[in-house]
């Protein structure tokens, strides 16, 4: 199959990189002394693009480029290239909001479909952080602010209605990436798929009646129709734990390029399914049985002010920074007014909350068994103890998404994840 590039597109070698930010001024100024001077390095480890990281005598920069194919896959699947040009809007966009979570953008070439950017040293991908044991303080606070910030800020909240209309135009182009999550997220793991793998042959009976399971494939059905209808807020759209940067103070939200126009707990999902998965993967990372008892509880504090956080902050740019056309505070503030906002705030949240929650479970099945799985888990060495992690992972997903009404608040989320952990896996 012919691949689709623009006139003039070439993937670039690392022999190539040097040469070419030479010619961008503002990038070769930060990078400071000539670029016989400057280290190059090839380091994209992802399912989907090149990445270099550059070093001059000032400072770094990383240089990503998108290919016409997924990288994981090869040439038999090709990608538009177009996605660079969304993810850098959706960095803008951003950066706009909240840029001490956003790195900055230096230089995007669309022809080449490539972005430049801060280089963020010492940061670590945090799915790293977490296989290691690392805790990171600010972690629940950045991510909750992030979210807050910029899924506000693009909704019909926090923004004109004719303002949404004209930027959600900007990102309906993106349906190659969105087909990707609409596939392996919410389809392929319930069906008989190419793609998907898992550890076999312990999980063979796991995955046979996953396929099985009628309520939990009508409830990833559900989902993804509120994927492809719910035009809520320009979501990230791929907000896991190897798309955020950290260090103990710092933390950065990356790789926006599934970036558009969907429901807001999509991202928050993500977030917290990934949290969860990192906390049933801790037993494949401990010395020894409960060495890690703190560090899961760790993590499932932080999921908890993941939660509680973002509530907290969404509701107070909603009181402070309302611009859109519905529910205006100041709409309600004669009479019995105010009690009736906050009855449709905690109503609003309340959905919000089970959604996430829903989405959650839709990342947290399709890293397990679907194509793309998560190194938490990919990394325990013994295929017994991982699909027993994996299959305490799956109950905790299938209630997240078939029984998600009943759960009261985040703390009976993370009450359910730590049963789980005690329980005996069959």
């Amino acid at each position: 199959m012919a691949l689709d590039v623009p006139p003039g597109y070439r993937a670039l070698k690392e022999a190539d990189v040097a040469a070419y930010l030479a010619g961008v001024p503002v990038v070769a100024d930060s990078l400071g002394g000539k670029p016989a001077d400057w280290k190059v390095r090839e380091v994209g480890d992802g399912n989907l693009n090149l990445v270099f990281v550059v070093e001059g005598p000032k400072s770094g920069v990383v240089l990503k480029q998108a290919l016409p194919y997924v990288r994981l896959v090869g040439e038999s699947w090709p990608l538009p290239v177009r996605r660079a040009f969304f993810e850098h809007q959706a960095l803008s966009a951003q950066r706009a909001v909240v840029p001490a979570h956003v790195p900055k953008v230096f230089h995007f070439d669309e022809t080449l479909a490539l972005t430049v950017m801060a280089y963020l040293t010492p940061h670590i991908i945090l799915r790293k952080g977490l296989i290691r044991g690392t805790v990171y303080p600010k972690l629940a606070d950045h991510m909750a602010t992030f979210m807050a910030e910029t899924l506000f800020a693009t909704s019909d909240l926090g923004q004109p209605a004719a303002s949404k209309k004209k930027h959600m135009a900007l990102f309906c182009g993106n349906t190659e990436l969105c087909r990707i999550t609409e596939d392996l997220v919410f389809t392929d793991p319930w069906r008989v798929a190419e793609a998907n793998r898992w550890t076999s042959p312990q999980l063979d009976l796991t995955a046979a009646s996953v396929r099985a399971d009628g309520p939990w494939k009508r409830a990833a059905q559900e989902y993804k129709l509120k994927f492809l209808g719910e035009a809520q807020a320009l979501i990230h759209g791929d907000l896991h734990s190897g798309s955020i940067m950290v260090t103990e103070s710092e933390t950065y939200a990356i790789d926006p390029e599934f970036a558009f126009y969907g429901p807001m707990g999509f991202d928050v999902g993500a977030l917290l399914g990934n949290l969860y998965l990192a906390f049933f993967a801790q037993s494949g990372h401990e010395a020894k049985a409960g060495a890690r008892d703190d560090y899961r509880g760790w993590i499932l504090s932080t999921a908890e002010q993941v939660w509680t956080l973002f509530d907290r902050r969404f509701r107070g740019l909603w009181n402070t920074r309302h611009r859109g056309e519905t529910f205006a505070p100041g709409l309600f503030a004669e009479g019995a007014g105010p009690a009736a906002l906050k009855e449709a705030q905690d109503a609003y949240m309340r959905r919000l909350f089970v959604e996430s929650l829903g989405f959650a479970g839709c990342k947290m099945t399709r890293r397990i068994l679907g194509l793309a799985h998560v190194e938490d888990l990919e990394s325990i060495a013994q295929p017994d103890l991982r699909a027993e992690c994996e299959k305490r992972a799956l109950k905790l997903a299938r209630a997240f998404m078939v029984e998600g009404q009943g759960f009261a608040d985040i703390r009976a989320a993370s009450d359910a994840a730590r049963a789980l952990q005690r329980e005996t896996v069959k």
